[in-house]
């Protein structure tokens, strides 16, 4: 059969294209816990859909940010809201849709609050919801202009994620990039200095950032076991490691990070 005048058809990755972009317009995640909604509630730049709550819960909450929440019973609150079994929800939960933080530059570029250095973690395989979450803590505290990992084989947004994070990630950039050896050369040439955190590293991190005072820097760590890949070491212009004490072992990776943001926060 003739198609019909007028009507061209659509090469197939156009429509494929097309049909990725609506389900990322249709995802949703759920938050729990009263800290992460109460934060998220809060912060402007969210986009709410549906606040599920206990009666309790309400009264601990507060402010609920103009939003009507739905009262359920607790005993029921599981199959109300789509959470794992194990989720501490502490009774309240909050349907949002994914941040945008906007591109690397953009969250590369901005000053942070209270910033010494510009400062940068990037994550290399980092999968733990948990680890990801402390890491934006850490980042936060310590004034981390964003946490960068790949969008592939790195923690999503999610609730474990957002309650881990204890607020940070309403705050905190979380930017997920389809390549990350691309994305640590684009750093580069923003000028960032790439420090990579390994055991095998030849100098201590103390001792490399007193040579780099002012510099703008970005940490660069691995997943716990497997470290950072070939490519994201090479990337690297120094690796250095964390002195410890004993010969035991290493740190956890959301440790290091912390540890390392301290130290490099210092100036």
């Amino acid at each position: 059969m003739a198609e019909k005048p007028g009507r061209s058809k659509k090469p197939t990755w156009v429509i494929d294209k097309e049909r990725s972009r609506r389900a990322a317009a249709a995802e949703t995640l759920w938050l729990f816990g009263l800290h992460a909604v109460r934060d998220a509630l809060a912060n402007p730049a969210r986009q709410k859909l549906r606040l599920v709550v206990t009666r309790n819960a309400l009264e601990r909450l507060g402010d609920t940010g103009g939003m009507t929440p739905e009262i359920s019973d607790p005993r029921v609150f599981g199959k109300v809201v789509p959470l794992a079994p194990d989720s501490v929800h502490q009774g309240a939960a909050l349907e949002v849709k994914p941040l945008k933080w906007g591109s690397l530059s953009e969250a590369a570029l901005r000053d942070a609050p209270g910033e010494r250095r510009p400062l940068l973690v990037a994550l290399d395989r980092v999968t733990d919801p948990h680890n990801i979450g402390a890491v934006l803590r850490s980042a936060e505290v310590f004034g981390a202009r964003a946490v960068i990992a790949p969008a592939r084989h790195s923690a999503p947004e999610t609730g474990a994620l957002a309650k881990t994070a204890s607020g940070a990630l309403e705050r905190q950039p979380y930017l997920r990039v389809p390549n990350l050896a691309e994305a640590l050369a684009q750093l580069k040439q923003m000028g960032f200095t790439l420090i990579g955190l390994d055991g095998t590293g030849e100098q201590e991190l103390p001792a490399l950032l007193e040579g780099l005072q002012g510099r703008a820097i970005c940490l660069v760590l691995g997943a716990e076991g497997p470290g950072m890949r070939d490519l994201t070491m090479k990337s690297c212009d120094h690796v250095a490691r964390i002195p410890f004490a004993a010969d035991f072992g290493s740190l956890n990776v959301s440790n290091a990070a912390a540890v390392a943001l301290y130290a490099a926060s210092r100036g």
